[in-house]
């Protein structure tokens, strides 16, 4: 087959070269915003450095330019191709009898094979580093609430969960979460007697999850029956447990491509909604597929004969088309979690269609 010939060994090099390229950009630019991002949050702190701000930058990069592969791909193949369409190389395949299918066959198998590494390989490694990363920055997110006069701080995530106990109820406020959810920082606790009554407000730096409990550490309670007051620990009662914990507060992303199954059934168990978790683990399978198609759609966009003109058009519409692929799949993303989509529908529709479209496309230029 010419994909695996000598023919499509060069092609297939040279789009494994410009998607390393596209890749590696990306990684550069993620970088550097992010490290001002992060410099702008934390660098006011006394015991903060440059060293260890570019630390948690190298923890989170993994996890943001897995979020970028899809593009790196769609822009490496389209360089790749418009480079052998200008050369007139695609001109000598066509006169040679060769199809565009058969000289993007190999384009597209190292893209499948990309897919296949970025969701079992690269997904682990760069779920279980955002895990350390959170875990940093909600420490460092803390330390700085704890220090910092409560009209400076930054608006709080809206992290809220409300539970009950053996002594009434209580609504958590959290501003990080790590641990798959089972440590909180930046903590407030409205607490409420068993008739419903407001009974004290607590603020902590932390919070842990125990058997039974909370524990929180570096402790203020006010109360409306008596002054302020300053704890190293504190317990409050929960019913929580570590599975509701994960289905409340556990980020989907924070959980890797072989941890997702198991956390799924965890949470179904704990009688919760595991939407986000079943179209996470979707959108891990269906990623080969998905850089496939940013492959069939550069291609559709790309292989038009230089001297023809309208090169730069056909680029935008590729570029367009990519960013109308990624906004589908956030609507169709959150579509699923909102259950109006079923999780497999959510995570494969905007593949298949777009795959379709591409073919079709392509399809229509090359054999009419």
């Amino acid at each position: 087959m010419v994909a695996f010939g000598m023919l499509g060994r060069y092609f297939g090099r040279r789009f494994l070269t410009a998607v390393a390229i596209a890749f590696l950009t990306c990684v550069a630019l993620i970088a550097v915003v992010d490290f001002f991002e992060l410099t702008r949050r934390f660098g006011d702190r006394a015991d903060g450095s440059v060293w260890q701000v570019g630390y948690l930058v190298a923890l989170r990069l993994p996890s943001f330019t897995e979020q970028m592969l899809p593009f790196a791909t769609l822009i490496g193949a389209m360089s790749a191709f418009l480079a052998l369409s200008r050369r007139l190389e695609f001109v000598v395949a066509r006169a040679s009898g060769i199809s565009a299918w058969q000289f993007i066959g190999s384009a597209v198998a190292i893209a499948l094979a990309l897919g296949f590494f970025a969701t079992t390989v690269y997904n682990p490694v760069s779920a279980s580093l955002k895990e350390t990363a959170d875990r940093i920055e909600a420490e460092l997110l803390a330390a700085r609430t704890a220090a910092v006069p409560a009209k400076e701080e930054e608006a709080p995530r809206n992290i809220w969960v409300r539970q009950r106990s053996d002594t009434g109820q209580a609504i958590i406020n959290a501003q990080a979460v790590s641990n798959k959810g089972q440590t909180l920082s930046g903590v407030r606790v409205f607490t409420f007697d068993g008739k419903g009554e407001f009974a004290e407000r607590i603020e902590a730096k932390t919070a842990d999850l125990e058997p039974g409990a909370w524990r929180l550490t570096s402790v203020e309670i006010f109360s409306p029956t008596a002054g302020p007051k300053k704890l190293e620990t504190y317990r409050v009662g929960t019913s929580l447990t570590p599975d509701q914990v994960r289905g409340n507060f556990a980020s989907a992303d924070a959980l890797s491509f072989w941890e997702l199954p198991g956390a799924i059934e965890l949470v179904q168990a704990a009688g919760l909604s595991a939407a986000r978790y079943e179209i996470q683990y979707q959108l891990l399978l269906a990623r080969p597929f998905l850089l496939a198609t940013m492959v069939v759609i550069a291609a559709a966009v790309s292989l038009r004969v230089f001297r023809l003109g309208g090169v730069g058009k056909m680029v935008t519409i590729g570029v367009l088309s990519g960013f109308m692929l990624y906004v589908a799949g956030q609507l169709s993303e959150q579509l699923g979690q909102g259950g109006f989509l079923n999780p497999i529908v959510a995570g494969w529709l905007p593949v298949v269609c777009a795959g379709m479209i591409g073919c079709s496309v392509l399809l229509h230029q090359e054999d009419g």
